[in-house]
């Protein structure tokens, strides 16, 4: 039998992460400010039934919608079990909230590297699913390359380009900025995409093979922090991708996104989690 991956409990519970009866709603555009991800509705579930009645009947509509909601309450609050497996329930429409927050799980909370690369294996399979559900829905395309990205990171970035994961992960991120130009996440990951090729390849090779480029990269890292100044996780990213491009040629410029990362008041336990990631690295 596989041994069962553990969830390790959040471990800063805070009040002000709980978004209860309205206060979701309310404070859900600067809540998903990053992915763009739309308030799930009645409305908007019979949309989405509207496009793929095999998801379920338009009379479920209202059931479904509140069975979302309270699954992204749980992820905001930090129960990312309760969100994981409620968004699992619900297939593709809750793929997204499920796999953002078995992904975030994983990356903060789950200290075991093997557990981590079966889990983003796993996700990236429902995300599969739900492109092939959803496809003109951005954040099915983005949880795919959220997935695959942090999978190839799990197997090394060498390992996932000689499989050409890499290219699966540009183009899931390309089609969605073709969906939702202002995805704040996707400029970030897609920026990562060209530091990362850039730093293993050389800029070379990156540029005539993979279409990866230093000045693409630090331009798309520079516009999530142009569309969500106050996101923890644009300064992490950008910082990474400055050490990645440019080494300690800007090791200053890095550490003072990580310090302005850190000085980020999260809005939930993802932002919290991040923030307290970057407070650690400067401490480092």
């Amino acid at each position: 039998m596989a041994k069962k991956i553990r969830w390790t409990e959040f471990p800063h519970s805070d009040p002000k992460f709980d978004y209860d009866g309205t206060k979701l709603a309310k404070a859900w555009k600067k809540l998903h400010a990053g992915d763009l991800e739309p308030f799930p509705d009645e409305a908007r579930v019979a949309a989405l039934l509207k496009k793929n009645p095999k998801l379920g009947k338009a009379a479920q509509a209202g059931e479904i919608a509140e069975a979302l909601a309270e699954a992204w309450r749980a992820f905001h609050r930090g129960d990312f079990q309760d969100a994981y497996e409620a968004g699992s329930a619900l297939g593709p429409l809750g793929a997204s909230v499920a796999i953002k927050a078995a992904g975030i799980h994983a990356t903060h909370l789950l200290d075991d590297d093997k557990a981590r690369e079966k889990r983003y294996a796993e996700l990236v399979t429902l995300a599969e699913a739900a492109i092939a559900a959803l496809p003109d829905e951005a954040n099915s395309h983005y949880r795919h390359a959220f997935a695959l990205g942090r999978y190839s990171q799990s197997i090394s970035i060498a390992k996932a380009l000689t499989q050409g994961l890499a290219g699966k992960v540009r183009d899931s991120l390309q089609r969605t900025l073709e969906l939702a130009p202002d995805h704040a996440e996707a400029h970030t990951a897609l920026g990562l995409y060209h530091a990362e090729v850039v730093s293993k390849v050389g800029g070379l090779i990156a540029g005539l093979t993979y279409g990866a480029k230093p000045a693409i990269g630090e331009s798309l890292l520079k516009r999530a922090i142009e569309l969500t100044p106050d996101s923890p996780i644009a300064h992490i990213e950008y910082g990474n991708g400055l050490m990645l491009l440019f080494g300690s040629k800007k090791e200053d410029q890095a550490a003072g996104e990580y310090e302005k990362a850190a000085r980020c008041k999260p809005l939930d336990a993802m932002e919290k989690l991040d923030a307290e990631y970057a407070a650690s690295q400067i401490e480092d």
